[in-house]
């Protein structure tokens, strides 16, 4: 399975309305964190009413904790936007 869709996958426990998951990679290819496997940077676009009342760390924190530590630990660089 494709990160991406694990991603997407996890990040559906928060019950968005909206969710893109952008594959930023490519931006970074040859710096520090590039694996070469061309899923190292992603960037999250999110909009979940589960994160309404919660402080901006807090929100990154539901993030993280939905993801888990096997997709976290995959990754070398993780954007979050919260709408």
């Amino acid at each position: 399975m494709a990160l991406e869709t694990e991603i997407r996958d996890a990040l559906g426990s928060l019950s968005p309305e909206h969710v893109d998951v952008i594959n930023e990679s490519a931006l970074h290819a040859g710096h520090a964190g590039d694996d070469g496997s061309g899923e190292s940077h992603w960037r999250v676009v999110i909009k979940a009413a589960s994160l309404d009342d919660l402080s901006r760390i807090a929100r990154h924190r539901a993030i993280h904790a939905a993801l888990g530590q096997d997709i976290i630990g995959r990754i070398h660089a993780l954007a979050i936007d919260i709408q």
